[in-house]
């Protein structure tokens, strides 16, 4: 079976062969021309959390707004919260269900934001485990697809997702020349 490292590794490797060379990739063409790879944070394993999904706080299971860059609204649902220490810190997020998959994210976005990452924020995909919680591994954060042009609707991280820590694992801020007006 191969290790953390190994997968992370072979995840990110995938991604920017996604990147590089797919039709469905958020970069123009002159930018997949120009790319060299995504810029990542080394692997944090202390960032690699296993956690309990507080679903008995105020809010859980109601429908939330949430807006995007475009100005447009997303429909959510919220899922619950967790709570860790960055640092020795304590943070918590919300975690929110999408409508339409029913898959669970949480927006986010932490101190590197707009220095070291995507100024907006950064996603996740938590994945729900067999025993009830969730597993959420910052290194897997990746940016949004606005990041590398304005053709693309991303929500913001609602107010209850901003951390006054930098989380550094994951995705940083993307070395491409910027395009405006690109589509997807």
């Amino acid at each position: 079976m191969a290790s953390t490292s190994d997968r992370l590794s072979g995840f990110r490797q995938r991604k920017d062969a996604f990147f590089k060379e797919h039709h469905q990739s958020p970069l123009t063409p002159e930018q997949r021309e120009a790319f060299n790879g995504l810029a990542h944070f080394p692997e944090n394993a202390e960032l690699r959390l296993t956690l309990e999904l507080d679903t008995s706080g105020e809010g859980v299971g109601e429908e939330v707004t949430i807006g995007t860059v475009s100005g447009e609204a997303k429909q959510y649902t919220r899922a619950g919260r967790v709570s860790f220490d960055v640092q020795e810190v304590p943070v918590t997020l919300t975690v929110f269900r999408e409508r339409t998959r029913g898959n669970l994210f949480v927006p986010f976005r932490d101190a590197t934001a707009g220095n070291e990452t995507y100024g907006v924020g950064r996603y996740l995909e938590p994945k729900m485990l067999p025993d009830g919680r969730i597993s959420l591994d910052f290194n897997l954060a990746y940016n949004p697809y606005c990041a590398y042009n304005h053709g693309w609707s991303c929500p913001i991280p609602p107010f209850e997702n901003i951390l006054r820590v930098p989380i550094r694992a994951g995705e940083m801020l993307p070395d491409l020349p910027a395009h405006d007006d690109a589509g997807h």
